[in-house]
């Protein structure tokens, strides 16, 4: 299929434009807890569900680059939809890494939505021609709006040591659990999902381990750079334009009601006025700036890595885990800085400000994202200790 692959700024612009429709949907989004058909079809036009789809099934094969970008654009306008665009962009990497008998099925579908996991909350047993899945799945974001997700389980063979195993399941095999009633991130949708003696078959397994590795089973996307980079550091770069979007959404927030808003028991008609608004705007923004260094370092890694083909050093592997922790305290302060500044008015439902916060504290505790986590992982190596993770 001979696909027309937009330039990059094309792609941003068409995402920025999409920030007023965003902004629009985003309380609506929170209180039903998923997004918007119309935010999803507004994405699907913008051509932000074909950025990890193969060319030779019309997809654009972006880069990191692009990723950033976008999520950045995204993010401005609602964190629950650019988190929920960059969830999508990591599955569908994954499913890029299986035979590719197996993805003419899942890209026969224009615009296929894949979710997924990478926690092995379930368990699977060898049966003839494939595997036989149990298990429950949380965190799912986007699985209302998706096709597929990606499973991880963890195989017990009849002789061996049991290990993770990687799958692929159509949504429609799996029992969706209506039970995301949370503080932060609502928008998203992350559901559970549950398998019941589900049969996968074998071509759509694949072991964590090689894929985590970057071993691909895949021959036709073999050669691109896009699909041979490892697992973890694609996933991080594919999500840190969210956490600068979000940032630079907080500042939009704030600056918008900044003028007419008094600061309440003082002489300050205006907020612009006082110093201590200067001193806050400044300290946020040079966070903002601070956490899109991280993010565009780890970007220009994976894309560099990836093009030049070159072996990821284990420091490299774990400074990506860091630059995410990173991106995400920054954003978080920034942010943090915004909602102080705001006043008692902030709390209620209808200014931004307070759902961005919810929504950045709602990141920060994500396993793979928490900057004490990863923190802690790079420091370990850089003391010449092994990493104690396979998601690395």
């Amino acid at each position: 299929m001979a696909t027309t692959i937009p330039a990059r700024e094309e792609l941003v612009r068409k995402a920025s434009d999409l920030i007023p429709l965003l902004r629009k949907h985003a309380s609506w989004a929170e209180e039903n807890r998923r997004l918007h058909d119309e935010s999803i079809e507004a994405l699907a036009d913008a051509g932000v569900f074909k950025f990890r789809r193969p060319k030779h099934y019309g997809g654009y094969e972006v880069d990191s680059q692009t990723l950033f970008e976008v999520g950045t654009a995204l993010g401005q306008g609602c964190g629950s939809t650019s988190w929920v665009a960059s969830v999508y962009w990591i599955p569908t990497w994954m499913a890029c890494q299986f035979p590719d008998q197996v993805q003419d099925e899942v890209f026969s579908t224009p615009d296929v939505r894949v979710c997924g996991t990478l926690s092995p909350s379930a368990m699977a047993k060898p049966v003839d021609g494939g595997i036989l899945v149990n298990g429950k799945w949380g965190f799912i974001s986007g699985a209302h709006h998706a096709q597929w997700q990606e499973i991880i389980a963890i195989l017990v063979p009849p002789d061996g040591e049991p290990y993770p195993v990687m799958a692929l399941v159509p949504l429609s095999d799996l029992l969706v659990i209506d039970d995301w009633h949370t503080s932060g991130l609502r928008g998203t949708g992350s559901v559970s999902t549950v398998a019941r003696d589900l049969f996968i078959p074998a071509e759509r397994v694949l072991p964590l381990p090689a894929v985590l590795q970057g071993q691909i089973a895949s021959k036709r996307n073999a050669s691109s750079p896009v699909y041979r980079a490892p697992l973890l550091p694609v996933a991080s770069a594919a999500s840190v334009g969210t956490l600068v979007g979000m940032a630079k959404g907080a500042q939009h927030a704030f600056m918008s009601r900044m003028p007419e808003r008094k600061i309440t028991y003082t002489a300050y008609e205006s907020q612009r006025h006082a110093p201590i608004t200067h001193f806050q705007v400044a300290e946020a923004a040079n966070k903002t700036d601070e956490a899109e260094f991280h993010a565009q370092r780890l970007a220009k890694l994976v894309d560099t890595k990836a093009e030049e083909g070159t072996e990821w050093k284990l420091e490299e592997r774990a400074r990506s885990r860091a630059d995410v922790g990173a991106t995400v305290r920054l954003a978080k302060e920034a942010i943090d800085i915004y909602a102080t500044a705001s006043g008692g008015s902030s709390i209620y439902s209808g200014i931004p400000i307070q759902r961005i916060n919810r929504d950045i504290q709602a990141v920060n505790q994500h396993a793979l994202m928490h900057p004490n986590t990863n923190a802690e992982l790079y420091g370990r190596v850089l003391c010449g200790l092994e990493p104690n993770t396979l998601y690395i």
